[in-house]
């Protein structure tokens, strides 16, 4: 057995058996297969795809390159989320509170943000003292207390994932679904929860761009969560415009306390209760309509507030942040995007405005990048507006960028009007 005639088969489209793609991981994980020949099968992959079975045998030899951790001690059903991304995307500071008010528990390992879409952590450490590295035994400490807990993905757990994923990154080969799937999906199993709900984003600021993608990689993570013993359920919902009206960290911290306390309505909390509700229904906690009524309650009567609250300060943050005099340090600098005449918001590109908000600081280009978390996008209208000349449209914040040209334009660019005449204006 020898990685070119791995190659080969792939670029044949010869299916490979289980122990050749075992083989082909863990002589990568060990040095042994060198970059070039790693990148050649992904490029393969790109252009041939690979069987279900094969990306079931490749994920599963990725989970099994690292740790997978025991969450026996935790004493309710445990149902982890994954989001694929996107802009704006602070559902998962919603619904696992939402989720474990209503008694289940969630713990949840994320990542950072790199390019347009945003990442979990990044928004978590805007809260000053927030820890998002802990020993194992206080993340199940802390999930046993509250319900909940979010830290950053350990070392130990998929090291396959992570090599061949920045392999992927600098070699144009992160956009093919069996990839996609064997990434998240490894890494999601060695988690190791009873139930796993997977948010497929659609649209122009997530990854997978078409409803027929979404619906694809959705069917293919099931396939290979049920092979691997999990209930798992993929759920698609839209990104072709940002999830809420804040585009950047501390702001997505402030909306999702704001929905928590019951202030903000719309299609951020529509989506919210939705995914709590499938969690819920996958834990058995009664029927989809049921379910939904539960997490309606737990964010109107306060207490997926109370989980959030609770598990920040256990997690070292500053619980000032639910004071609303005190929520975050304002950013230095601002710029209002004004309508330039009485139009009506017809669309917006997701990630387009992802883009205007890395313009600003919000997130990584290269993954060393400093973030500036005061630094985003506040957007005053939803698509459907009708928004008056020199109304405002949009805020831009930063601490390390003063002149806005750059970021506005793009920002800009990215809504579709149309007059209240009719006449086309983008």
């Amino acid at each position: 057995m020898n990685a070119v005639d791995i190659i080969n088969k792939t670029k044949k489209n010869i299916s490979l058996t289980e122990e050749e793609i075992k083989y082909l991981v863990n002589g990568y994980v060990s040095g042994e297969i060198p970059d070039y020949q790693m990148s050649a099968w992904l490029m393969a992959v790109c252009l041939n795809g690979l069987t279900d079975e094969e990306t079931v045998s490749l994920t599963l030899a990725m989970r099994d390159s690292g740790d997978i951790l025991d969450l026996s001690c935790i004493k309710k059903t445990t149902v982890d989320k994954h989001s694929t991304g996107g802009v704006g995307d602070k559902t998962s500071l919603i619904i696992g509170p939402a989720a474990a008010a209503c008694g289940i528990a969630v713990p949840k390992m994320s990542g950072r943000g790199l390019g347009h879409t945003g990442g979990t952590i990044d928004k978590l450490e805007s809260i000053e003292g927030f820890r998002v590295e802990l020993p194992f035994s206080e993340f199940t400490d802390i999930v046993n207390k509250t319900g909940f807990s979010i830290i950053s993905q350990s070392g130990k757990l998929c090291p396959a994932d992570k090599k061949i994923y920045s392999l992927r990154n600098s070699t144009g080969t992160v956009d093919s679904i069996p990839l996609i799937c064997a990434s998240i999906m490894s890494k999601k199993l060695a988690l190791n929860a009873d139930c796993l709900l997977l948010d497929v984003k659609c649209g122009s600021g997530a990854f997978m761009k078409t409803p027929g993608d979404a619906e694809k990689l959705g069917r293919l993570m099931e396939k290979v969560g049920r092979s691997a013993g999990k209930k798992v359920r993929a759920v698609v919902t839209d990104m072709n415009t940002p999830l809420g009206c804040c585009i950047g960290n501390s702001l997505e911290i402030r909306e999702a306390v704001e929905l928590l306390r019951g202030n903000i309505k719309g299609r951020l909390y529509q989506v919210c209760v939705t995914l709590t509700a499938n969690m819920l229904e996958l834990a058995g906690k009664g029927s989809l309509s049921e379910c939904r009524a539960m997490a309606e309650e737990a964010i109107a009567s306060g207490r997926a507030l109370t989980v959030l609250k609770e598990t920040i300060k256990l997690q070292g943050g500053d619980d000032s942040i639910f004071n609303d005099e005190k929520f975050f340090r304002a950013a230095k600098y601002s710029h209002v995007i004004y309508a330039p005449r009485d139009v009506e918001v017809i669309s917006v590109n997701a990630e387009e405005l992802g883009m205007a908000s890395l313009i600003l600081g919000a997130g990584r280009i290269n993954k060393d990048d400093e973030i500036d978390y005061s630094a985003g996008i506040v957007l005053e209208f939803e698509p459907g507006d009708k928004i008056s000349m020199d109304a405002p449209l949009m805020t831009l914040y930063s601490d390390c960028v003063s002149d806005f040209s750059e970021a506005a334009l793009r920002a800009y660019n990215a809504l579709q009007f149309k007059t209240l005449t009719g006449m086309a204006l983008t």
